[in-house]
């Protein structure tokens, strides 16, 4: 029994905003002392995560949950409800921010960081408005913490305070806040002046009245207005917000920011447009391919990267395209795959990003080209490292292997075999970008130098120098979470096949005759 189920369950929406909101400003007022600060925030994230369970048990069980904060104009106003994908989406960002605190302790202590208060404030402003954005009800307040986010992420990127990470930080706002006014607003304006209505409904708001033609326009204008999701061409402010600390990588990457954008896509084609819908538009298959390119471009760039965090992050541009594909495929397995990609993809690529930053804390390498040799230094890091690359890969016995498994099912549902294709060659580039970098580190040696050159001596524990505890405590959970998702994913897929026009399942003969 959740202590949180006694509560009204409306109260709960608010509670998942206001309290990591609350945290925020008891980090300011426990600076002065870390040790406080940081029980704090592990404390805050903590109560955020059994706030979330409580939130799904009541999903799960049927119940309906909705807040109505303000009315800003008739029938308009900032609105939260709970549905499934959003609940799916605040259980991986309220228990990855707890690993994430976890690590974040051990790097910034074991880096010397400076401005940690800002830092674990910044990050759970963050994470409240993740939140909000999980339970939005309506477009309106999607878009508005939306923005909240972005601005509240900024200081994150720019937290070392040298000239790159000023340059990173322009280049973050810049394209976020550009393709929301340029593209997003005017999506969301356009919706309201068709329908009269920006809310979330199962099956979408549109119907056969409205012009296919601007139904195409605002769909490309939704899929670029949501920045973060990192499309091509407005994909460079994710490389460029490499600068940051590694746990802001990570809040980025796994977290909150660039889920939040594909969540964001993922909701409006389901709540807005509705899969039927999307399968009548010009536009649709534009996109979905737009996508496909973006999944084999970012791959290609990703081999060329010496610099390890560089070419993380072009994975996750790739990875990340995953998600839109699957939803642009309008296909109900699809949707379902790309939903489950959330998650797996989340453990996957942060325990990808803590790996890259125990390097840097440990052995100060941050280049590929230097890690030849490093798994006798850091034999646990590099074990974590091949576990997250695997499932990235969607090999067994790995998460993401389930995830590319309904995204393939729902490609060919969808009668795409080129999407089929993509996937299958994205896999292979996958692999040809991140299985080398553990080879390199267990199984390519340097001779020691002197007498005896070109022979290497016997490796022994006393030779390794990871990094500090916390980081591994946090690394050995998204491991695990890697290993657990795949032997049982089922908590995520059920709660996934509660979203309206969503499943899993599929005839076989459904595939037949679409490959057909």
């Amino acid at each position: 029994m959740n202590l949180w189920q006694g509560l009204e369950p409306s109260l709960l929406i608010a509670l998942s905003i206001i309290v990591p909101f609350v945290g925020a400003l008891l980090v300011i007022v426990t600076g002065k002392n870390p040790n406080l600060r940081e029980a704090v925030t592990l404390t805050t994230a903590t109560i955020l995560f059994t706030i979330v369970l409580a939130i799904t048990d009541h999903t799960f069980n049927g119940t309906e949950l909705s807040l109505n904060v303000i009315e800003l104009f008739p029938g308009l106003g900032i609105n939260f409800e709970v549905e499934p994908l959003g609940v799916l989406f605040a259980l991986v960002a309220s228990f990855l921010w707890i690993v994430t605190t976890i690590y974040a302790i051990g790097y910034m202590r074991g880096h010397n960081e400076v401005n940690q208060t800002r830092f674990f404030c910044c990050f759970a402003l963050a994470i409240s408005s993740v939140m909000a954005i999980c339970f939005s009800g309506n477009l309106l307040t999607l878009f508005i913490f939306y923005e909240v986010l972005t601005l509240s992420t900024y200081p994150l990127v720019t937290h070392a305070g040298t000239e790159a990470a000023k340059q990173g930080g322009r280049t973050y706002l810049g394209i976020l806040l550009g393709t929301s006014i340029a593209f997003l607003l005017f999506a969301v304006m356009g919706t309201y002046s068709l329908t009269g209505t920006l809310d979330f409904k199962a099956g979408g708001i549109f119907d056969e009245s409205h012009s296919k033609a601007i139904l195409s326009v605002l769909l490309v204008l939704f899929c670029y207005g949501v920045g973060k999701a990192a499309l091509m061409p407005f994909h460079r402010w994710l490389p460029a917000a490499m600068v940051a600390p590694t746990p802001v990588s990570a809040l980025l990457h796994a977290v909150a920011v660039v889920k939040a954008g594909v969540f964001s896509i993922l909701k409006i084609v389901i709540y807005i447009f509705g899969i039927d819908t999307l399968k009548e538009l010009a536009t649709t298959d534009i996109m979905l391919y737009i996508g496909a390119a973006t999944v084999l471009l970012s791959s290609c760039i990703a081999m060329t990267k010496d610099n390890l965090k560089a070419r993380l992050a072009y994975s996750t541009i790739s990875q990340l395209s995953y998600i839109v594909v699957g939803a642009l495929l309008a296909s109900s397995i699809a949707s379902a795959g790309a939903a489950l990609h959330i998650a797996t993809h989340a453990v996957g690529k942060i325990t990808l990003f803590f790996c890259a930053g125990a390097i840097m804390v440990a052995s100060h390498k941050k280049n590929i080209s230097d890690m030849v040799g490093l798994g006798r230094q850091m034999p646990l890091t590099m074990a974590a490292f091949t576990i997250g690359a695997i499932s990235i890969i969607g090999l067994p016995p790995m998460a993401g292997t389930w995830s590319k498994w309904y995204l393939t099912i729902g490609a060919l549902e969808a009668d795409k075999l080129i999407i089929v294709a993509v996937l299958m060659i994205s896999s292979l580039l996958n692999i040809a970008y991140l299985l080398p970098i553990p080879v390199k580190a267990f199984f390519n040696t340097q001779p020691e130098s002197g007498s005896g050159a070109g022979e290497t001596k016997p490796w022994s524990w006393s030779e390794t120098k990871e990094a500090p505890l916390p980081m591994l405590i946090a690394l050995g959970i998204t491991s695990f979470g890697c290993l657990a998702l795949f032997f049982y994913p089922q908590p995520l897929v059920d709660l996934i096949n509660l979203i309206p026009g969503v499943s899993t399942s599929l005839e076989m003969h459904s595939i037949i005759n679409g490959a057909g």
